[in-house]
């Protein structure tokens, strides 16, 4: 386990008013994803702290935020409506223990398959969900939700052009506070979402058996979470690796969620992971370092226990001006701008991304699915990559074949029908010097070649296959052993 306090002074007061507005942001997050699991207010509340706050240690990616999350609690819904608290509680532990291992096997690095199309995606989609869920707080509001939204995004937008010593956020919250309290309006408040705990968290082993029944219930749900949670937080980190310009390292990263997951889950919390909202805020906020998640999570902590007061006075629109502002944000503008000069499988990778994801609300569903489009596209283009040419001599009756370019499972039927089978021939070389095979599907299809030409009484001979080809051919080839350039007659 590594924890670390590198870059915990840097910007102090910048990470520490960017870490302020987060928390504001986090409490009705926490508490709408409490609901959609089925659990008190407390749950995501506590979870929300203590990911936080572990993760600015341990976690592989500076300024990013990790709470409790839509994402996660969906997957949970089922669980406790079927089994309680107590076995969340069990498999937010295993969630977190399976991340550790996922991260020192270093499987993070399998971000590096995730093609920057489906990240756009991944991020236009995640923008338009953000905006989604702040509907239901505008639909058949009074004229003054409006007008206090709209002044919320009218002092964020143009309270940076007075100062930007101040997030202009944590401005907007404040006066829109100091207002709603003062005119006594008719909106709602964080107050009205639920009831906020009033005590800090405590240790609770979860009270379940320890049978295999228990693990086999526990187990494909932890299972799934981890996933989930490791995707939406190496998606995040990537991106906000691309807003800070920093590197961030994904493995550390993972083992961090994992620890965060089972310190949340002692201490009563359910499973969370990354949120690219609220670490867009943070990062627009100012926030650069490890304090800004640390101060998120303790001032989190600090408004709902010590000013749950002040704080169920929220007004929403408020906080739904900031969360339009990171919606706006997040989406990636200039991806529909240069929509026609982009390749169009790129487009259509990003696309299918967005429509995947808004349409389940699954952002694993629409990654896994920009992934495997991206895949199809990727393979197809290099099965193409595939030349085939040949020459005769000795009156037709001896021909050389050279190859050039990749052969797998994509081009291998193209590399069978290049092939012309012609009477009379009586020798063929094939030539694959500048080949290469990557799978059993290409191996096969060499071996259709060399024994359609054998079947009509060629003599074939493969020549200059590479070291890695060689040995695929060897392993898995059915023909006679391929002969070396050097043993190939006239050469």
């Amino acid at each position: 386990m590594q924890f670390s306090l590198n870059g915990l002074s840097a910007g102090v007061r910048n990470d520490v008013l960017a870490g302020v507005v987060v928390a504001l942001a986090l409490i009705p997050e926490a508490i709408a994803f409490s609901l959609i699991a089925g659990v008190d207010p407390k749950v995501g509340l506590y979870a929300s702290f203590c990911i936080a706050t572990v993760i600015a240690f341990a976690g592989g990616r500076p300024a990013m935020i990790s709470a409790a999350t839509g994402s996660m609690a969906l997957a949970m819904v089922t669980l406790v409506r079927d089994h309680g608290l107590q076995y969340l509680l069990a498999t937010t532990l295993l969630t977190g223990g399976f991340q550790i291992v996922i991260g020192w096997l270093r499987l993070g690095r399998l971000m590096r398959f995730v093609s920057r199309s489906v990240v756009t995606g991944f991020v236009n989609a995640l923008a338009i969900l953000i905006f989604m869920a702040q509907l239901p707080e505008l639909a058949g509001g009074h004229w003054t939700v409006y007008l206090m939204c709209a002044a919320g995004l009218g002092i964020i937008y143009l309270f940076p052009y007075l100062t930007k010593s101040v997030p202009s956020p944590l401005v907007a919250i404040v006066v829109l506070t100091a207002v709603s309290m003062f005119f006594d309006l008719d909106v709602r408040t964080v107050g009205d979402l639920g009831q906020l705990p009033d005590s800090l968290p405590t240790f609770m082993f979860p009270a379940v058996p320890f049978t295999w029944e228990t693990l086999r219930i526990i187990a494909p749900v932890a299972a799934t979470l981890s996933v989930i949670g490791l995707l939406e937080s190496m998606m995040t980190a990537s991106i906000v690796d691309d807003f800070t310009d920093t590197p961030s390292n994904k493995s550390r990263e993972c083992v961090g969620q994992g620890i965060a997951n089972i310190v949340a889950g002692l201490l009563g919390g359910m499973a969370g992971c990354a949120m690219i909202g609220q670490s867009v805020i943070n990062v627009k906020s100012g926030g650069r370092g490890r304090l800004s998640t640390l101060t998120a999570g303790v001032m989190l902590l600090v408004f709902v226990v010590f000013a749950g007061k002040w704080v169920s006075q929220i007004p929403m629109p408020a906080l739904v001006a900031v969360m339009i502002m990171v919606s706006i944000g997040t989406f990636n503008w200039a991806s529909i701008r240069r929509i026609r000069e982009l390749p169009v499988t790129s487009s259509v990778v990003m696309i299918t991304t967005v429509i995947v994801v808004v349409a389940t609300h699954d952002l694993a569903k629409g990654v896994l699915a920009g992934v495997l489009l991206s895949g199809f596209f990727f393979a197809h283009k290099v099965g193409k990559i595939l030349n085939v040419s040949w020459e005769s001599d000795d009156d037709g009756r001896s021909r050389v074949y050279r190859v050039e370019g990749q052969v797998f499972f994509a081009s291998s039927d193209e590399f069978v029908h290049a092939f012309e089978i012609a009477e009379g021939i009586e020798r063929v070389c094939i030539d694959v010097r500048h080949a290469h095979f990557w799978d059993i599907t290409a191996v096969s299809a060499l071996d259709k070649v060399v024994l359609k030409f054998r079947r009509r009484g060629a003599v074939v001979t493969v020549m200059g296959l590479n070291a890695a080809s060689a040995t695929m051919i060897d392993r898995f080839a059915i023909h006679d052993k391929p002969v070396t350039l050097a043993e190939v007659p006239g050469h």
